[in-house]
C-alpha cells in the first residue's frame, strides 16, 4: 500500500507540467467523409424493412392492375389456403401470431411517474479549502497527509459549493450514531417529501418501499424510519439494501422492477442515499483517504408504477436493466473495500489501485449483454464481422470493434465516481464533451452523492431543456463487490424544464456547463 501511496503522490506533482507531444495534422475532409459514410450505411441498414416493402408496393402502383386481376389474386390465396401445402405454411404464422399477443398480453410496463433529488440546507455547503482547513485542524493526520489530500482536492473535479455534515466538519468530527441518523433522516425527508409534493401520491398509496445506503444500516433499518414517518399502510412490501456500492440505485429499479409484476396496480418508491457521517476516515491509510476528497451529500427518491392509468403522466418507460457483479474475482472483490485501519483502528473505505482497471472489465460485460438489446443492426453486423474475422479467420492484427452506443442512446448518465472515472469511460465509449457534460457537472456542483448521482445527472437533463419524448438514457452505475449495472429509459413525453421547480439545479441551470480546469489550486483563509 505504500507503492500506491507514493504512485498516488506522484500523480499529483507530475502532472502540473505537461510536456505537449507533437501532433499529427488531422484530415479533416477525409473525417467528415467517413462520418458521412457511417451515417449512410447505419441508415441504409436500420431502414432495410421499409425499403423491402417500398420496393415491394412499387409493381403494385406502377403495373396496370385491373379489378379482375385483383379478383383473381384473391382466389389463388383461398385456394392456397384449403390446400395441405398451404395449411402447413399458415400454420407457423398463426403460432407466431398467438405467441406475439401473448409476449404482449403477460408483459408488465413499468412507468417512471416521477423523481426527486435532495438539496440539502445551504448552511451544509463546504467548499474544498474549508475541508483542508479542518483536515488541518483536525489533529489526527501527518503534515504528508494534509499535502496529499489538498493535492487531491485540487485534481478532484468537485467544486466549492458541495455539502457535507455538520457532524464531519467539525474539529474534531463528531462520528456518533445520532449525527448519523440525523443525517440520513434529513437527506431520506427532503427527497420523498419533494417526490410526494410532485408526483401528487399520498403516502398510504405506496406498496412498495426499496431504500439502498451501502455503509450505513442501524437497527430499525431506513425503511422502518421511512414508514414510522409517513405513517405507511401496515401491508407495505419494504426492502433496505446495504453494502452494495454506488450502483445500488439501479439494482434497487430493478428489484422495483420484479415487485410490479407480481403486485398488480401498485407504486413502488425507491430511495437512494448514502451516508458520510460514520465513514470519514481520520486516519492515514492514503487508500483511504481518497473517500474523503470524493463523497458528498445527496440523496433522490424515485416512484415507479406498474399501473396504465399513470402512462400519460409518467415521465419515463423502463426499457432494459442489466446487471453485471465481478465478485468471483478477487481483485474485482477488494478493490473497494471497508475495513479498520490497522494502525489507529479507526474505520474507512479503501480504494484500490486496481480500481480503474475492474471497473473496465466490469463494463465490458456489461456492454456485451446490453449490447444485442439495444444497438442497431448496422453496429451488430459490423462487430459480427470483426468478430468473425478474429476468431474464425485468425485476423489478429484486427483491431477490436467498439460499438457506437450514441446511435443507440441520445442521452448519457455515467456515475460521477470521479474525474479519472469519467474520463476513462468518455475514452472508451468514444463520448463526446456534450455526453458527458451531466455527469462531469453533477460532480463538480454536487460531488459524488453515491447511488444518487444518476438522479442529479437525468435532472440536470431535464432543467437543460434537452429530454424529448421517445429519447432514450443509458444510466451507468458501478460500485463495490465490483459491480456494473445499466438501465435504460424512453421518454414518454416532452419534459419542460418550467413545470418542475423542484429540480435541485433550476436555481443555476444558466451558470452551467463550466470550465472545469485539471487543476484548481486551493488557497487556506488565512485569520
Amino acid at each position: 500500500m505504500a507503492d500506491y501511496a507514493k504512485k498516488i503522490s506522484k500523480s499529483a506533482t507530475s502532472q502540473e507540467v505537461e510536456i505537449p507531444k507533437k501532433k499529427t495534422p488531422l484530415n479533416y475532409y477525409t473525417s467528415i467523409q467517413l462520418k458521412y459514410v457511417k451515417l449512410g450505411y447505419h441508415y441504409l441498414i436500420s431502414n432495410a424493412i421499409y425499403l423491402m416493402l417500398f420496393f415491394f408496393f412499387i409493381p403494385l402502383v406502377v403495373l396496370p392492375l385491373t379489378k379482375q386481376d385483383l379478383f383473381q389474386l384473391r382466389d389463388n390465396l383461398l385456394k392456397l389456403n384449403h390446400h395441405p401445402v398451404g395449411d402447413s405454411l399458415l400454420i407457423p404464422f398463426v403460432f407466431l401470431a398467438m405467441l406475439i399477443l401473448y409476449l404482449r398480453g403477460t408483459r408488465k410496463t413499468v412507468y417512471l411517474v416521477d423523481f426527486a433529488c435532495c438539496k440539502p440546507h445551504p448552511s451544509r455547503r463546504t467548499s474544498k479549502a474549508t475541508c483542508v482547513d479542518r483536515i488541518a485542524h483536525c489533529g489526527t493526520y501527518t503534515q504528508e497527509n494534509v499535502e496529499f489530500q489538498r493535492k487531491l482536492f485540487e485534481k478532484s473535479g468537485v467544486g466549492d459549493e458541495t455539502y457535507l455534515p455538520e457532524a464531519v466538519i467539525q474539529v474534531p468530527p463528531n462520528t456518533t450514531m445520532d449525527e448519523a441518523r440525523k443525517e440520513a433522516e434529513n437527506l431520506m425527508f427532503l427527497a420523498v417529501d419533494g417526490l410526494l409534493a410532485k408526483a401528487k401520491v399520498l403516502p398510504k398509496e405506496i406498496g412498495i418501499l426499496i431504500i439502498n445506503c451501502s455503509v450505513f444500516n442501524p437497527l430499525p433499518s431506513l425503511c422502518a424510519t421511512v414508514v414510522k414517518h409517513y405513517k405507511l399502510k401496515e401491508d407495505v412490501v419494504t426492502y433496505n439494501l446495504g453494502g452494495m456500492g454506488c450502483s445500488a440505485g439501479l439494482i434497487s429499479i430493478d428489484l422495483a422492477k420484479d415487485l410490479l409484476k407480481v403486485h398488480a396496480n401498485s407504486y413502488a418508491m425507491v430511495v437512494s442515499l448514502e451516508c458520510l457521517t460514520q465513514n470519514w476516515y481520520c486516519g492515514n491509510n492514503r487508500s483511504m483517504l481518497i473517500s474523503n476528497c470524493l463523497f458528498r451529500m445527496g440523496a433522490a427518491a424515485i416512484l415507479l408504477s406498474n399501473k396504465r392509468i399513470d402512462r400519460h403522466r409518467s415521465k419515463y418507460q423502463l426499457v432494459h436493466v442489466v446487471r453485471t457483479n465481478k465478485g468471483a474475482n478477487d481483485n474485482s472483490y477488494s478493490c473497494v473495500y471497508q475495513q479498520d485501519d490497522h494502525e489507529t483502528g479507526l474505520r474507512g473505505i479503501a480504494l484500490s489501485k486496481d480500481l480503474l482497471t475492474m471497473a473496465g472489465d466490469a463494463l465490458k460485460t456489461n456492454i456485451t449483454t446490453l449490447g444485442p438489446l439495444v444497438l442497431p443492426i448496422s453496429e451488430q453486423l459490423i462487430f459480427l464481422v470483426v468478430l468473425l474475422g478474429k476468431k474464425v479467420l485468425r485476423m489478429h492484427k484486427l483491431k477490436p470493434y467498439v460499438p457506437d452506443f450514441k446511435l443507440a442512446f441520445e442521452h448519457f448518465c455515467v456515475h460521477a465516481g470521479g474525474r479519472a472515472v469519467l474520463d476513462e469511460l468518455e475514452k472508451n465509449l468514444q463520448l463526446s464533451q456534450l455526453h458527458m457534460e451531466p455527469s462531469r457537472m453533477t460532480l463538480y456542483r454536487y460531488g459524488n452523492t453515491s447511488s444518487s448521482s444518476l438522479w442529479y445527472e437525468l435532472a440536470y437533463l431535464e432543467a437543460k431543456g434537452r429530454i424529448k419524448r421517445g429519447d432514450r438514457t443509458w444510466q451507468i452505475g458501478f460500485g463495490s463487490g465490483f459491480k456494473c449495472n445499466s438501465a435504460v429509459w424512453r421518454a414518454l413525453r416532452n419534459i419542460n424544464p418550467k413545470d418542475d421547480e423542484r429540480n435541485p439545479w433550476m436555481a443555476e441551470i444558466d451558470d452551467y456547463p463550466i470550465n472545469v480546469p485539471q487543476v484548481s489550486p486551493i488557497v487556506l483563509p488565512t485569520f
